[in-house]
């Protein structure tokens, strides 16, 4: 990814930065994947092609693709279920067990210091993907907040998604 200034640019600046992200066409050109749920769709792929960091029986580990800070996680369900009270107790129980591990797993290979976490339940509520349950985890650093994001409209993410996936993945324990 690059960014540009507008000062580069015919016509009157704007001040603004472009931050050029082709990754996302993917995203903006499927009109049958935007109709599609995209915790539904990630576990039929490859971990590496749906961000999966791990599986478990009743719900699974994945990288957020637009991430508040690296090795931004969530935990969903395998099956399509929109609010935490329609959960199973199985599911509600791996949920709880894979956000314990992906807090460890996340302090020992990122040497975070402390976690946002959460579940945004409904359109109302702020959750990009409200009809399935998902747990967020997000990692946290000393000063890892700075105004970056709010005067240059741009935030800054030291790893890529891929290579903090392999991270993470390898650093699970076998045993979950």
């Amino acid at each position: 990814m690059t960014t540009e200034s507008s000062d580069l640019f015919a016509g009157d600046p704007d001040g603004m930065e472009r931050l050029w992200t082709p990754h996302r066409m993917v995203y903006l050109n499927h009109e049958d994947d935007r109709s599609r749920c995209p915790f539904c769709a990630a576990p039929e792929r490859s971990d590496e092609d749906g961000l999966i960091v791990y599986r478990g029986t009743h719900a699974f580990v994945i990288m957020n693709l637009y991430p508040y800070n690296s090795g931004h996680l969530m935990v969903c369900p395998n099956r399509h279920v929109a609010t935490y009270d329609l959960a199973t107790p199985e599911e509600v129980a791996e949920i709880g067990l894979l956000s314990q591990i992906a807090m460890r797993v996340l302090t020992t290979a990122t040497g975070c210091v402390g976690f946002n976490l959460g579940m945004n339940q409904g359109e109302v509520s702020g959750a990009g993907v409200q009809d399935h349950l998902h747990q967020h985890i997000v990692p946290r650093w000393p000063n890892d907040a700075n105004f970056f994001p709010i005067i240059a409209k741009t935030k800054a993410m030291p790893r890529l998604l891929g290579e903090m996936r392999e991270l993470l993945a390898q650093h699970w324990p076998a045993e979950s």
